[in-house]
Order: structure tokens, then sequence, then C-alpha cells
């Protein structure tokens, strides 16, 4: 029997929809035990976002300060053969509710186990899974895939319906020309592939060719051009959320004028500087080999290779 931990957190239910469908083909497997376990932050966040406690997360979330969860119930000391996490991105980030489970005595139940990291975001990616990385490390885990399924919008069009969808509940799409926010029902379909791979591969479990098991299945793909810009945006992040973290705590009064102030700096700087800074990037992502290089080695373990779709692809 295989014994597999699902540790989860969605605010929206879309990445929980991608996580049973990836998993799909295992949890029929009779040999196969899946253990779901889904995060509950204290208090839990609200969806849609009130406006002022959507920007008010961001701080904590760049500087990986969780608010507590309840606890999920796992015994660090039980054993799995291998561990699925499944984060959203707040802010470059690893969401909140996920970090506060890496810090959490529970946690040590990853250590010198295998772990498949699932990403459900809107396009930027990079940076929390480099923050992602860290943390596993320290735990002593074993990264073997990273999958990540993101907005197929355009990256223009995804600045508008991706905050409107949190903010409103509304995915569009939006005055007949801005498409629906979120991953699309066809590529969360499609994420079974994984999991049929996966079926195929957990005799491997354990062994000294151990993963990755997702190789050829366009598991993860980086663009230099976001790889650039979240460069850009982590660092204002982190300047911005310094300022916020020292005039008070999250949800308190004295943060609240000084998120306006860095609300209207974000609108001001996506509708003049952006346009701009984008097509420098662009230029630079399409000419610079070593950023290039950088981005294809950042989709590793699984990569973005497509060898292996005719074989678990059943859409094809």
């Amino acid at each position: 029997m295989v014994h597999i931990l699902v540790v989860h957190y969605s605010q929206t239910g879309q990445l929980t929809r991608v996580l049973r469908s990836f998993l799909g083909p295992l949890a029929i497997n009779p040999d196969i035990r899946i253990d779901w376990r889904e995060l509950r932050p204290l208090p839990s966040y609200a969806f849609p976002w009130r406006f002022l406690s959507f920007f008010d997360v961001f701080p904590e979330s760049v500087y990986q300060d969780p608010p507590p969860i309840e606890p999920c119930g796992i015994a660090p000391d039980a054993h799995y053969d291998l561990v699925v996490l499944g984060y959203q991105v707040w802010f470059l980030s690893p969401s909140l509710p996920i970090v506060a489970f890496l810090q959490s005595p529970e946690a040590k139940v990853l250590r010198d186990r295998p772990v498949i990291t699932v990403v459900g975001c809107r396009n930027m990616w990079v940076r929390a899974h480099q923050t992602m990385l860290g943390l596993l490390h320290d735990l002593g885990a074993r990264l073997v895939d990273n999958v990540v399924l993101t907005d197929e919008g355009p990256l223009w069009a995804t600045f508008i319906t991706t905050p409107w969808w949190l903010l409103t509940g509304n995915k569009g799409p939006l005055m007949g020309i801005l498409p629906e926010a979120g991953i699309s029902a066809s590529a969360i379909k499609r994420s079974e592939r994984f999991g049929h791979a996966l079926n195929a591969a957990l005799p491997r479990l354990g062994k000294t060719d151990e993963g990755p098991f997702l190789r050829g299945l366009q598991a993860a793909t980086v663009q230099p051009l976001t790889l650039l810009a979240e460069r850009i945006g982590y660092r204002s992040f982190r300047i911005w959320g310094r300022i916020l973290r020292a005039v008070g705590k999250p949800g308190s009064g004295a943060r609240k004028p000084v998120l306006v102030i860095y609300v209207v700096f974000l609108v001001t700087m996506i509708l003049t500087v952006l346009p701009f800074t984008a097509t420098i990037l662009a230029i630079k992502a399409r000419c610079s080999r070593k950023v290039q290089d950088e981005a294809t080695a950042l989709e590793l373990p699984s990569g973005s290779g497509t060898e292996r779709l005719a074989l678990y692809d059943r859409s094809l």
C-alpha cells in the first residue's frame, strides 16, 4: 500500500479542483491511500477579499510571517511514501497558510520524504518557488517534481481580470473583451496526465533513481519576461512591506492610510511605468542567453518538455 499525504489551501477552490484532477487516476487505485489535509488559517480569509484586506496580507506574505492555522492532525512521526503540497502564490510568495504549515511542528513529517509541489496562480510563480525550495530544504524534504498551472490570458489582461475576480468573485469574461480569469477548465482537466504518469512511476518511490516522475509533461514553464518582472516586483514588495510592518500589525488602523498610499503608487506604476518597463524587459528576455538559460534551470526538476505527453495526456 502506497500512502500519499496531500496538504493544500485554496481560497477560491480552484487549486483544490486542480489537485482532485491531478490525483484522480491515483484515487481509483486500490493500492494507494490518499490522506487529504486542508489548511484552515485562524482567522479564515474571506473570499471575495475586501479591498484593503487583500493588500494588507502582502507584507507578511513577502516576509513569511503567517498567522496561526488549525492543527491538521498529522503526527510528526507518521510515515508517508509521498507528500503533495498544493499552494497559491500571494504577492510573489507562497501563500501564508502553506507557510504556516511548513513552519509548524506537523511539517516534520516531510523530513526525508519525496515532495511534489503543485502551484495554481496568475502567471508569476518563480520567486515563490525559490522561497519554497528554501523552506523544503530547511525541513530536510526532497523536491522530486514541481507542477505549475497558470492563467492562460495575456499578461496585461490578468492585471485586471485576476484582481477583479479576487475582489468581486466574478471570473468574467469582462465587457466581452477580457478573458475569464483563472486556470481554464480544460487545463484543470488535462492535469490528469500528471496522475497517470505518477501512477505508472510509483514503483520507483524510494529507489535511487527516484524522481522526477513528471518530466516531459509540460509541468512547469518559466517565461523569461515574467522572470525579470518578478525581480523588480519583489524588490518593491520588500521595500513597501518593510514600511508597512514598521507602521503597524496586520489589520491595524495605523496601516490603512499607508496601504491606500501604496495602492495609489501601485496603480500609478502599472499605468505609467509598466508599459515602458515591459518593453525593455521583453527585449532583454529575448536577447539575453543568460536569462533564457536561467529560466530553463528554474523549470527543474520537472521542466517544460513535452516528449511524454502522448503517453499520458488522454486529451490528445
